[in-house]
């Protein structure tokens, strides 16, 4: 018999021990194929695939199934649960903060085998664009003071892949992710998610140096360099929202900021590459869902964008703080003392959030 192969990352130099090649591996391929096209050069309105939104055979979602059945029954008591499971944080399937364990053992602990730590890898990198693969690792990598991908983080499973609603949740330190193939008909992401990174420390340098996440600020800083005094005015809030206050306000709430309808068509085409950068990092069918679900609530028109005048580091007004909002479309940047981000997005505003910073 030949000795098991160890998974040699091609995305990054540092993997977690323990997880070895196995039968599954052929997932990792199908997820790679997926997402192939995720950073092609689509327009912000461009007519979305026959599937808008992951399906149970996506490949992450694949993944999740072979995950599940690999699971023991002494396994499946700590990381599995019914859909609508609810304990002291309100509903867990829904819960999001920027850091908490959703369940205690993490996935390169000995509670996992071989087989199920690189199963859950290949979920992992299932649920994002190739290209971002290096970006995530060396933020989980940061944000847990050297500590590799695995080392901080855990999973739970929420009702039964392969048997109707099921949704699967990775948490840890400046992490919550999810797959669910679409089990949350009107939610994409399969709920709301966040990301941080502290790349210099928790309270970040100016510029943010090393911040795989801060070329979207910049972004949104460029479109703020464009507008007019008037339109500036308009944009810039001076105090900024508590951080997990991205609850939906519906069509009739007032966004802070600028309303996008009041920006000219060069103004909007930035606005546009804002949010192309923000949803890059995913693969690509919930790329597509975010344009759904934007545009079931009138599309970038009926969003407003802000910038927040506290937390400027460096006083230097480059604004480290913005948010970019519609009737149920929340993308918070927080970036100061480092970078938090908060996403939520539905094409039904009546989707409820739980969450706690």
């Amino acid at each position: 018999m030949l000795p098991e192969k160890k998974v040699v990352c091609p995305d990054c130099e540092q993997m977690p021990e323990g997880i070895a090649l196995d039968r599954r591996g052929f997932l990792r391929g199908a997820a790679a194929a997926t997402a192939a096209t995720a950073t092609g050069a689509l327009g912000l309105f461009a007519v979305p695939g026959a599937q808008a939104a992951p399906t149970p055979k996506s490949a992450a979602e694949t993944a999740v199934k072979a995950l599940y059945d690999t699971l023991t029954d002494k396994q499946k008591q700590v990381v599995c649960f019914d859909w609508d499971h609810k304990d002291e944080r309100g509903l867990l399937r829904t819960h999001v903060s920027n850091n908490w364990h959703i369940t205690k053992p993490t996935i390169t602990s000995d509670f996992y085998t071989k087989e199920q730590r690189a199963i859950i890898l290949d979920i992992f990198k299932s649920i994002f664009n190739p290209d971002w693969h290096a970006r995530l690792f060396k933020q989980l990598k940061d944000d847990t003071r050297g500590h590799p991908w695995g080392t901080d983080q855990n999973i739970a499973l929420f009702g039964k892949p392969g048997g109707g609603k099921f949704e699967f949740v990775m948490t840890g330190r400046h992490l919550t992710t999810r797959a669910d193939g679409n089990s949350e008909e009107h939610v994409a992401f399969g709920g709301p998610i966040f990301h941080g990174h502290a790349a210099s420390g928790f309270d970040e340098k100016v510029h943010h140096p090393g911040n795989v996440f801060w070329h979207q600020a910049l972004l949104a800083n460029k479109v703020y360099q464009i507008l007019s005094g008037k339109q500036q005015k308009l944009a810039l809030v001076e105090h900024r929202p508590a951080e997990r206050a991205v609850q939906f306000r519906g069509p009739k709430g007032e966004f802070p900021g600028i309303p996008l309808t009041e920006l000219s068509k060069d103004q909007r085409e930035g606005v546009q590459k804002i949010l192309l950068s923000l949803i890059e990092p995913y693969r690509k069918e919930d790329q597509d869902e975010v344009k759904e679900c934007l545009k079931a609530q009138g599309g970038l028109e009926a969003c407003s964008l802000a910038f927040y005048q506290d937390g400027d580091i460096g006083d230097d007004g480059e604004w480290d703080n913005w948010r970019l909002e519609g009737p149920s479309f929340v993308w918070y940047f927080r970036g100061q003392p480092h970078v938090h981000i908060w996403i939520n997005v539905a094409d039904d505003p009546s989707v409820k959030l739980n969450s706690r910073g």
